[in-house]
Protein backbone atom coordinates (compact mmCIF):
# COMPACT_ATOMS: atom_id res chain seq x y z
CA UNK A 1 0.00 0.00 0.00
CA UNK A 2 2.70 2.10 1.05
CA UNK A 3 4.23 1.78 -2.29
CA UNK A 4 1.59 2.69 -4.12
CA UNK A 5 0.95 5.83 -1.95
CA UNK A 6 4.25 7.00 -3.37
CA UNK A 7 4.25 5.60 -6.42
CA UNK A 8 1.09 7.91 -6.58
CA UNK A 9 2.51 11.02 -5.02
CA UNK A 10 6.04 10.61 -7.63
CA UNK A 11 3.30 10.56 -10.35
CA UNK A 12 1.27 13.12 -9.02
CA UNK A 13 4.63 15.43 -8.77
CA UNK A 14 5.78 14.45 -12.12
CA UNK A 15 2.73 15.58 -13.90
CA UNK A 16 2.21 18.73 -12.18
CA UNK A 17 6.00 19.66 -12.85
CA UNK A 18 5.55 18.80 -16.76
CA UNK A 19 2.31 20.70 -16.35
CA UNK A 20 4.23 23.94 -15.00
CA UNK A 21 6.88 23.59 -17.55
CA UNK A 22 4.42 23.36 -20.80
CA UNK A 23 2.44 26.57 -19.43
CA UNK A 24 5.75 28.04 -18.83
CA UNK A 25 6.79 27.46 -22.45
CA UNK A 26 3.80 28.98 -23.63
CA UNK A 27 5.06 32.64 -22.52
CA UNK A 28 7.63 34.03 -24.84
CA UNK A 29 10.17 35.82 -23.08
CA UNK A 30 10.25 39.90 -22.47
CA UNK A 31 11.17 41.85 -25.74
CA UNK A 32 14.85 43.20 -26.21
CA UNK A 33 14.69 46.62 -24.29
CA UNK A 34 17.93 47.56 -25.47
CA UNK A 35 16.84 47.36 -28.77
CA UNK A 36 13.68 48.83 -28.79
CA UNK A 37 15.70 51.59 -27.15
CA UNK A 38 17.40 52.71 -30.13
CA UNK A 39 13.87 53.09 -31.59
CA UNK A 40 13.40 57.04 -32.94
CA UNK A 41 9.96 58.56 -34.52
CA UNK A 42 11.38 57.74 -37.93
CA UNK A 43 11.25 53.97 -37.25
CA UNK A 44 7.52 53.79 -36.75
CA UNK A 45 5.75 54.74 -40.31
CA UNK A 46 2.77 55.91 -38.21
CA UNK A 47 4.75 58.80 -36.52
CA UNK A 48 6.02 59.15 -39.98
CA UNK A 49 3.03 60.85 -40.96
CA UNK A 50 3.00 63.54 -38.66
CA UNK A 51 2.01 66.76 -40.77
CA UNK A 52 5.51 69.60 -40.70
CA UNK A 53 2.73 71.93 -40.17
CA UNK A 54 0.21 71.70 -37.35
CA UNK A 55 -3.07 73.47 -38.53
CA UNK A 56 -5.84 72.54 -36.57
CA UNK A 57 -5.57 73.90 -33.36
CA UNK A 58 -3.81 72.87 -30.03
CA UNK A 59 -4.60 70.22 -27.71
CA UNK A 60 -3.33 70.39 -23.75
CA UNK A 61 -2.40 67.33 -22.09
CA UNK A 62 -2.50 67.52 -18.43
CA UNK A 63 -0.29 64.99 -16.28
CA UNK A 64 -0.14 64.57 -12.21
CA UNK A 65 3.29 66.64 -10.14
CA UNK A 66 2.62 64.60 -7.41
CA UNK A 67 5.16 61.94 -6.47
CA UNK A 68 3.93 59.91 -3.45
CA UNK A 69 0.66 58.11 -2.40
CA UNK A 70 -0.65 61.46 0.46
CA UNK A 71 1.40 59.82 3.54
CA UNK A 72 2.22 56.50 2.57
CA UNK A 73 6.02 56.92 1.31
CA UNK A 74 4.90 54.96 -1.61
CA UNK A 75 6.07 56.41 -5.14
CA UNK A 76 3.74 57.59 -7.96
CA UNK A 77 3.37 59.90 -9.88
CA UNK A 78 1.52 59.92 -13.99
CA UNK A 79 1.94 56.90 -16.33
CA UNK A 80 3.96 57.48 -19.42
CA UNK A 81 1.88 54.96 -21.85
CA UNK A 82 -0.63 57.29 -21.01
CA UNK A 83 0.98 60.18 -22.04
CA UNK A 84 2.75 58.76 -24.82
CA UNK A 85 0.09 57.33 -26.77
CA UNK A 86 -2.24 60.51 -27.08
CA UNK A 87 0.54 62.85 -27.53
CA UNK A 88 1.48 60.94 -30.91
CA UNK A 89 -2.32 60.10 -31.44
CA UNK A 90 -3.01 64.08 -31.77
CA UNK A 91 0.10 64.86 -32.98
CA UNK A 92 -0.28 62.77 -36.23
CA UNK A 93 -3.82 63.91 -36.64
CA UNK A 94 -2.35 67.47 -37.20
CA UNK A 95 -2.79 68.76 -33.56
CA UNK A 96 -0.24 70.83 -31.91
CA UNK A 97 0.41 69.93 -28.30
CA UNK A 98 1.31 71.05 -25.32
CA UNK A 99 1.96 69.04 -21.79
CA UNK A 100 1.10 70.79 -18.76
CA UNK A 101 1.38 69.68 -14.93
CA UNK A 102 -0.06 71.54 -11.68
CA UNK A 103 3.61 72.29 -10.44
CA UNK A 104 5.07 73.23 -13.77
CA UNK A 105 8.50 71.55 -14.95
CA UNK A 106 9.34 67.97 -15.21
CA UNK A 107 6.79 65.80 -13.64
CA UNK A 108 7.27 62.25 -12.09
CA UNK A 109 6.70 59.46 -14.99
CA UNK A 110 5.57 55.85 -13.46
CA UNK A 111 7.64 53.32 -16.40
CA UNK A 112 6.73 49.79 -16.09
CA UNK A 113 9.43 47.91 -18.52
CA UNK A 114 6.51 45.22 -19.47
CA UNK A 115 4.75 48.34 -20.89
CA UNK A 116 7.05 49.75 -22.77
CA UNK A 117 7.25 49.46 -27.08
CA UNK A 118 7.93 51.15 -29.89
CA UNK A 119 5.90 54.21 -29.57
CA UNK A 120 7.30 54.78 -25.83
CA UNK A 121 11.09 54.70 -27.01
CA UNK A 122 10.57 57.08 -29.76
CA UNK A 123 9.39 59.53 -27.34
CA UNK A 124 12.17 59.18 -25.14
CA UNK A 125 14.33 59.81 -28.06
CA UNK A 126 11.96 62.78 -29.70
CA UNK A 127 14.25 65.80 -28.53
CA UNK A 128 10.99 67.92 -28.95
CA UNK A 129 8.80 65.65 -27.13
CA UNK A 130 10.77 65.88 -24.08
CA UNK A 131 11.44 69.29 -24.44
CA UNK A 132 7.77 69.80 -23.36
CA UNK A 133 7.86 67.20 -20.80
CA UNK A 134 10.98 68.33 -19.15
CA UNK A 135 9.60 72.22 -19.05
CA UNK A 136 5.54 71.26 -18.64
CA UNK A 137 3.81 74.29 -18.17
CA UNK A 138 1.90 75.62 -14.29
CA UNK A 139 -1.68 74.94 -15.25
CA UNK A 140 -2.29 78.72 -13.23
CA UNK A 141 -0.40 79.79 -16.35
CA UNK A 142 -2.38 78.18 -19.34
CA UNK A 143 -4.95 79.89 -20.95
CA UNK A 144 -7.99 77.72 -22.05
CA UNK A 145 -8.96 79.84 -25.17
CA UNK A 146 -5.93 78.60 -26.91
CA UNK A 147 -6.90 75.10 -26.87
CA UNK A 148 -9.87 73.02 -28.80
CA UNK A 149 -9.48 70.08 -26.47
CA UNK A 150 -7.89 68.84 -23.13
CA UNK A 151 -6.72 65.36 -22.53
CA UNK A 152 -6.16 64.17 -18.33
CA UNK A 153 -3.32 61.03 -18.15
CA UNK A 154 -3.88 58.73 -15.75
CA UNK A 155 -1.65 57.29 -12.77
CA UNK A 156 -1.89 57.19 -9.10
CA UNK A 157 -0.69 60.52 -8.39
CA UNK A 158 -3.55 61.83 -10.13
CA UNK A 159 -6.18 61.10 -7.31
CA UNK A 160 -3.64 63.44 -5.22
CA UNK A 161 -3.40 67.03 -7.20
CA UNK A 162 -6.37 66.67 -9.62
CA UNK A 163 -9.36 66.37 -7.47
CA UNK A 164 -10.04 70.18 -6.51
CA UNK A 165 -7.74 72.04 -8.42
CA UNK A 166 -8.82 75.63 -9.26
CA UNK A 167 -6.64 75.58 -12.56
CA UNK A 168 -8.23 72.21 -14.05
CA UNK A 169 -11.53 73.64 -12.56
CA UNK A 170 -11.52 76.59 -14.80
CA UNK A 171 -9.76 74.97 -17.59
CA UNK A 172 -12.92 72.14 -17.52
CA UNK A 173 -15.41 75.08 -17.61
CA UNK A 174 -14.37 77.23 -20.21
CA UNK A 175 -13.32 74.52 -22.66
CA UNK A 176 -17.32 72.95 -21.75
CA UNK A 177 -18.49 76.83 -22.89
CA UNK A 178 -16.65 76.91 -25.76
CA UNK A 179 -17.64 73.54 -27.07
CA UNK A 180 -14.30 71.84 -26.52
CA UNK A 181 -13.48 68.60 -26.24
CA UNK A 182 -12.62 67.09 -22.85
CA UNK A 183 -10.71 63.60 -22.54
CA UNK A 184 -9.50 61.42 -20.18
CA UNK A 185 -8.37 58.06 -19.07
CA UNK A 186 -7.77 55.35 -16.02
CA UNK A 187 -7.25 58.17 -12.77
CA UNK A 188 -7.57 60.71 -15.48
CA UNK A 189 -10.84 61.60 -14.58
CA UNK A 190 -10.08 62.30 -10.95
CA UNK A 191 -9.92 65.52 -12.18
CA UNK A 192 -13.54 66.06 -12.94
CA UNK A 193 -14.53 64.10 -10.34
CA UNK A 194 -15.48 67.74 -7.87
CA UNK A 195 -15.83 70.38 -10.91
CA UNK A 196 -19.39 72.50 -10.29
CA UNK A 197 -20.46 74.83 -12.94
CA UNK A 198 -21.04 78.21 -12.53
CA UNK A 199 -24.94 77.33 -11.85
CA UNK A 200 -23.50 74.97 -9.09
CA UNK A 201 -24.36 72.00 -10.48
CA UNK A 202 -22.02 69.20 -10.84
CA UNK A 203 -20.12 68.89 -14.24
CA UNK A 204 -20.75 65.25 -14.01
CA UNK A 205 -24.70 65.09 -13.26
CA UNK A 206 -26.34 62.79 -15.66
CA UNK A 207 -22.97 62.32 -17.64
CA UNK A 208 -21.83 59.10 -18.94
CA UNK A 209 -18.35 58.52 -18.16
CA UNK A 210 -15.92 55.70 -17.56
CA UNK A 211 -12.67 55.00 -15.19
CA UNK A 212 -10.35 52.82 -13.66
CA UNK A 213 -13.16 50.88 -10.99
CA UNK A 214 -12.92 49.89 -8.30
CA UNK A 215 -12.76 46.46 -8.80
CA UNK A 216 -9.79 47.05 -10.54
CA UNK A 217 -8.58 49.33 -7.87
CA UNK A 218 -8.56 46.78 -4.92
CA UNK A 219 -7.49 44.03 -6.75
CA UNK A 220 -4.44 45.65 -7.10
CA UNK A 221 -4.61 47.83 -3.98
CA UNK A 222 -6.71 46.04 -1.40
CA UNK A 223 -6.25 49.21 0.95
CA UNK A 224 -6.83 51.47 -1.70
CA UNK A 225 -9.27 53.31 0.49
CA UNK A 226 -7.30 53.73 3.13
CA UNK A 227 -4.50 55.03 0.19
CA UNK A 228 -6.69 57.02 -1.46
CA UNK A 229 -8.45 59.68 -0.63
CA UNK A 230 -11.49 58.44 -2.09
CA UNK A 231 -11.89 55.91 -4.48
CA UNK A 232 -12.82 57.18 -7.81
CA UNK A 233 -15.88 55.05 -9.55
CA UNK A 234 -17.68 56.04 -6.10
CA UNK A 235 -17.04 59.51 -6.27
CA UNK A 236 -17.61 60.08 -9.41
CA UNK A 237 -20.93 58.03 -9.04
CA UNK A 238 -21.49 60.17 -5.99
CA UNK A 239 -21.07 63.79 -8.03
CA UNK A 240 -23.91 62.15 -10.50
CA UNK A 241 -22.26 60.46 -13.28
CA UNK A 242 -23.83 58.01 -14.88
CA UNK A 243 -20.52 55.52 -14.81
CA UNK A 244 -19.97 53.14 -17.46
CA UNK A 245 -18.18 49.67 -16.18
CA UNK A 246 -16.35 47.64 -18.87
CA UNK A 247 -14.36 44.05 -18.03
CA UNK A 248 -11.44 43.56 -15.91
CA UNK A 249 -8.83 44.99 -17.35
CA UNK A 250 -10.00 45.59 -21.15
CA UNK A 251 -11.01 48.85 -23.34
CA UNK A 252 -14.18 50.71 -22.51
CA UNK A 253 -14.69 54.01 -23.73
CA UNK A 254 -17.70 56.54 -22.83
CA UNK A 255 -18.72 59.31 -25.03
CA UNK A 256 -21.20 61.89 -23.84
CA UNK A 257 -20.93 64.67 -26.27
CA UNK A 258 -17.35 66.68 -25.88
CA UNK A 259 -16.69 64.01 -22.85
CA UNK A 260 -14.72 61.13 -23.64
CA UNK A 261 -13.35 58.66 -20.79
CA UNK A 262 -11.62 55.21 -20.48
CA UNK A 263 -11.36 52.99 -18.10
CA UNK A 264 -8.13 52.18 -18.32
CA UNK A 265 -4.31 52.50 -20.03
CA UNK A 266 -5.59 49.70 -22.83
CA UNK A 267 -8.49 52.32 -23.64
CA UNK A 268 -5.79 55.24 -24.54
CA UNK A 269 -5.56 54.52 -27.95
CA UNK A 270 -9.43 54.74 -28.63
CA UNK A 271 -10.71 57.25 -26.15
CA UNK A 272 -7.75 59.97 -28.16
CA UNK A 273 -9.02 58.66 -31.68
CA UNK A 274 -12.83 59.73 -30.23
CA UNK A 275 -11.28 63.03 -29.09
CA UNK A 276 -10.42 63.35 -32.92
CA UNK A 277 -13.54 62.31 -34.47
CA UNK A 278 -15.69 64.46 -31.88
CA UNK A 279 -13.31 67.43 -33.44
CA UNK A 280 -14.50 67.48 -36.81
CA UNK A 281 -11.44 64.59 -37.98
CA UNK A 282 -11.23 61.46 -39.37
CA UNK A 283 -8.25 59.56 -37.63
CA UNK A 284 -5.30 58.50 -39.77
CA UNK A 285 -5.01 55.28 -39.98
CA UNK A 286 -2.94 53.57 -37.56
CA UNK A 287 -1.66 49.90 -37.44
CA UNK A 288 -3.79 48.09 -34.57
CA UNK A 289 -0.69 47.17 -32.02
CA UNK A 290 -0.02 43.89 -30.63
CA UNK A 291 -1.82 44.67 -26.85
CA UNK A 292 -4.92 46.28 -28.55
CA UNK A 293 -4.96 42.68 -30.77
CA UNK A 294 -4.93 40.96 -27.46
CA UNK A 295 -7.47 43.07 -25.26
CA UNK A 296 -10.17 42.89 -29.01
CA UNK A 297 -9.42 38.84 -28.22
CA UNK A 298 -9.92 39.17 -24.83
CA UNK A 299 -13.16 41.17 -25.20
CA UNK A 300 -14.42 38.83 -27.39
CA UNK A 301 -14.45 35.99 -24.96
CA UNK A 302 -15.43 37.43 -21.81
CA UNK A 303 -18.58 38.65 -24.27
CA UNK A 304 -19.42 35.40 -26.41
CA UNK A 305 -16.77 32.91 -24.94
CA UNK A 306 -14.30 30.57 -26.40
CA UNK A 307 -15.45 29.83 -29.30
CA UNK A 308 -15.70 33.11 -30.24
CA UNK A 309 -12.47 34.45 -29.15
CA UNK A 310 -11.09 31.65 -31.53
CA UNK A 311 -12.72 33.08 -34.63
CA UNK A 312 -10.86 36.34 -33.46
CA UNK A 313 -7.25 34.69 -32.74
CA UNK A 314 -7.50 32.95 -36.61
CA UNK A 315 -8.36 36.21 -38.05
CA UNK A 316 -5.30 37.71 -35.94
CA UNK A 317 -3.18 34.34 -37.56
CA UNK A 318 -4.42 35.19 -40.70
CA UNK A 319 -3.48 38.68 -40.78
CA UNK A 320 0.00 37.80 -39.19
CA UNK A 321 0.82 36.45 -42.34
CA UNK A 322 0.69 40.07 -44.14
CA UNK A 323 1.87 42.43 -41.54
CA UNK A 324 4.04 40.43 -39.21
CA UNK A 325 2.07 41.40 -35.84
CA UNK A 326 0.37 38.85 -33.87
CA UNK A 327 -1.21 39.24 -30.27
CA UNK A 328 0.64 40.05 -27.31
CA UNK A 329 1.25 36.41 -25.46
CA UNK A 330 2.81 38.04 -22.34
CA UNK A 331 -0.38 40.22 -21.95
CA UNK A 332 -2.66 37.30 -22.29
CA UNK A 333 -0.83 35.31 -20.03
CA UNK A 334 -1.15 37.90 -17.90
CA UNK A 335 -5.06 37.95 -17.84
CA UNK A 336 -4.51 34.09 -17.47
CA UNK A 337 -2.96 34.35 -14.23
CA UNK A 338 -5.50 37.03 -12.76
CA UNK A 339 -8.23 34.58 -13.68
CA UNK A 340 -6.62 31.79 -11.66
CA UNK A 341 -5.82 34.44 -8.71
CA UNK A 342 -9.74 34.96 -8.77
CA UNK A 343 -10.65 31.52 -8.73
CA UNK A 344 -11.95 31.11 -12.33
CA UNK A 345 -10.66 28.33 -13.30
CA UNK A 346 -12.64 27.12 -16.73
CA UNK A 347 -11.30 30.79 -17.88
CA UNK A 348 -7.64 29.91 -17.17
CA UNK A 349 -7.41 27.58 -18.75
CA UNK A 350 -9.11 28.46 -21.90
CA UNK A 351 -6.70 30.94 -22.05
CA UNK A 352 -4.03 28.56 -21.63
CA UNK A 353 -5.82 26.85 -24.77
CA UNK A 354 -5.56 30.35 -26.67
CA UNK A 355 -2.36 30.95 -25.66
CA UNK A 356 -1.24 27.32 -27.18
CA UNK A 357 -2.88 27.84 -30.72
CA UNK A 358 -1.23 31.37 -30.63
CA UNK A 359 1.94 30.00 -29.99
CA UNK A 360 1.56 27.37 -32.71
CA UNK A 361 0.71 29.71 -35.43
CA UNK A 362 3.39 31.96 -34.39
CA UNK A 363 6.00 29.25 -34.40
CA UNK A 364 4.40 27.96 -37.74
CA UNK A 365 4.78 31.59 -39.67
CA UNK A 366 8.16 32.13 -38.20
CA UNK A 367 6.86 35.39 -36.35
CA UNK A 368 8.85 36.63 -33.23
CA UNK A 369 7.82 34.76 -30.12
CA UNK A 370 5.91 37.71 -28.26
Amino acid sequence: MLKKILGAIVCSVAILTGTAFWLKSLIPPAPDHQQLALTTASDVPYLAKIPERKTRGRILIVVSSASEMGNTGKKTGYEFTELVRPYYVFSANGFAVDIASPLGGEPPAVMDKDDMGQFEYAFLNDGAAMEKLRNSIPLNRVIADHYKGIFFVGGKGAMFDFPGNPAIRDLVVTLHENDGVIGAVCHGPAALADITLDSGSSFLDGRRISSFTNDEELFLIPDAEQVFPFLLETRLRENGAEFEKGRLYLNQVSIDGGLITGQNPWSSWSVTEAMVRALGYQPVARPVTQTEKTIELLLAYETHGHSAARDVLETFIQQADVDGEGIDRRLLAMHGIVAAMQGEVIKFWDIVRLLASAKSSSASNGLPAT
